[in-house]
């Protein structure tokens, strides 16, 4: 599943991303892009019992995939 939240101003990038993690099944994995490091989402990522792989791309975004 992927998840687009460029364009978005804070919290909206947050709040969708918590919400797709719900819907999310234990061998799948959920990939965003923001345009910002997400630093607040790590923090409650790891709360969640997920980990997370961040890379910046070319156009300064950041590609993140989400999984257990």
């Amino acid at each position: 599943m992927i998840l687009d939240n460029r364009g978005l101003e804070p919290p909206q990038p947050m709040m969708r991303t918590l919400a797709a993690l719900e819907t999310l099944d234990n061998n799948q994995t959920l990939t965003i892009i923001n345009e910002r490091r997400p630093m607040f989402l790590y923090e409650q990522l790891q709360e969640l019992g997920f980990k997370q792989r961040t890379e910046e791309q070319e156009d300064g975004s950041f590609k993140i995939e989400i999984f257990r």
